[in-house]
C-alpha cells in the first residue's frame, strides 16, 4: 500500500499491522480531546487557586496582598504549554509481535508489550473521561514493570484496541 508520496512507501505486515518499509511501525498519536480535558482540569483547579490565593488576602488584608494570585496563574500558563508537550508526547504502535508504547518530553520512555505476555487488557473510562468521550487501554503483563496505559482514546478505538489485544494474546500463548 503506498501512501502516495514518493518517501513514505508503506507495508502490510502479519496480522494487518502496518509497518514502513523501513520496518518503522506505524505511530499513532492520541485524539485532541485528552489534550482539551486536561487544559480544562488545569484551568478550573488553578483558577480556583488563583481565585482562593488572591481574593482572601485581598479582601481580608489589602489590595497589595492579592498578588498572591500570580503565581497561580503563572503556573497555569506554563501548564497551558507543557500539558500540550506532553500530549504530544504519547503515541503507541501495533506491530507483528508487541506493542510499543512511546511517552516522556524530558524522558523518553518507550515500553514493548509482547503480545504472549498480556494477560488482561482493560478499558477504563472515569466520569470526566466519559464527558470527554474518552477512555484508557490498561495492559497488564506477569511482570508489574511493564504494566502500560495508553490514556485519552476515542472509546470505539479503545474497544477495537483491547479486542485486537485479546485476540493476539491468546494466539501467540497458546504455546505455552
Amino acid at each position: 500500500m503506498d501512501t502516495g508520496s514518493p518517501q513514505n512507501t508503506w507495508l502490510v505486515g502479519p496480522q494487518g499491522t502496518v509497518e514502513a518499509a523501513g520496518g518503522e511501525p506505524e505511530w499513532i498519536a492520541l485524539p485532541p480531546g485528552l489534550l482539551r480535558m486536561r487544559r480544562l482540569l488545569l484551568v478550573v483547579w488553578l483558577g480556583l487557586i488563583a481565585l482562593a490565593a488572591g481574593l482572601l488576602p485581598g479582601l481580608l488584608a489589602g489590595p497589595a496582598w492579592a498578588a498572591f494570585a500570580l503565581p497561580p496563574l503563572a503556573l497555569m500558563a506554563w501548564g497551558w504549554v507543557m500539558t500540550e508537550r506532553n500530549w504530544r508526547s504519547w503515541r503507541y504502535a501495533e506491530r507483528a509481535d508487541d506493542l510499543l508504547i512511546s511517552r516522556g518530553v524530558l524522558w523518553r520512555e518507550e515500553t514493548v508489550v509482547p503480545y504472549g505476555r498480556m494477560q488482561l487488557v482493560e478499558v477504563t473510562s472515569g466520569p470526566v473521561e466519559r464527558h470527554f468521550g474518552l477512555a484508557s487501554v490498561q495492559l497488564h503483563t506477569a511482570a508489574a514493570a511493564t504494566d502500560a496505559t495508553i490514556p485519552g482514546l476515542d472509546p470505539a478505538e479503545a474497544e477495537r484496541l483491547r479486542d485486537r489485544l485479546t485476540e493476539l494474546g491468546e494466539a501467540r500463548s497458546a504455546g505455552l
